[in-house]
């Protein structure tokens, strides 16, 4: 699935120039077809999630495009095609984040930029379900800070400086600063 999501990203960025749109509808009708056609539930939602939020780090960087613009259209359509509400949304952004993060390092993008992109559509995601913008902005920021303490101090140091910044007017307050250390 990653491969298939990573090509549909280059197509459509190419396609439309829209990176967030492009990003959005490609993801949503991926996990959206991903789980009519299978019925997942469980744990291989947490799959389909890595899986697309993968291809769609590794179809951006592929192109080129902003990681922050890609990453907000991870968010948003990882949030729509799940269209998970309460608890369950608060850990899907939360799980999205921590991918997302992991595999910008991965390809060598600015995680900083992509932790920005993935609060901002965490909390645009928020308002289309319901949940609180300051919830799933520190969700969104956890994530990412969790991802960042697998990758070095470096990458936590710019994650942490990135989402400590309003981010679409919403202050984004990091619930557990300690557990973003790194492992190096």
């Amino acid at each position: 699935m990653i491969e298939t999501v990573r090509d549909g990203i280059i197509a459509a960025i190419k396609g439309s120039g829209n990176i967030v749109q492009a990003t959005v509808d490609t993801i949503t009708q991926t996990l959206t077809t991903t789980f009519k056609d299978t019925g997942k539930v469980g744990t291989s939602v947490t799959d389909a999630i890595a899986d697309v939020a993968s291809g769609a780090i590794r179809g951006a960087a592929q192109v080129g495009v902003d990681l922050a613009q890609a990453a907000k259209g991870v968010m948003l359509g990882v949030l729509r095609g799940t269209k998970e509400a309460g608890t369950a949304a608060l850990d899907t952004i939360r799980h999205t984040a921590h991918v997302a993060i992991r595999d910008t390092a991965e390809v060598g993008g600015d995680v900083g930029a992509a932790a920005t992109g993935l609060v901002a559509g965490a909390i645009e995601g928020a308002k289309e379900l319901g949940v609180s913008a300051e919830h799933a902005a520190a969700a969104a920021a956890d994530g990412a800070l969790k991802a960042a303490g697998g990758v070095g101090s470096r990458a936590v140091d710019t994650v942490r400086k990135a989402v400590t910044k309003p981010i679409n007017g919403v202050k984004v307050v990091l619930k557990e600063p300690e557990m973003a250390v790194s492992k190096n």
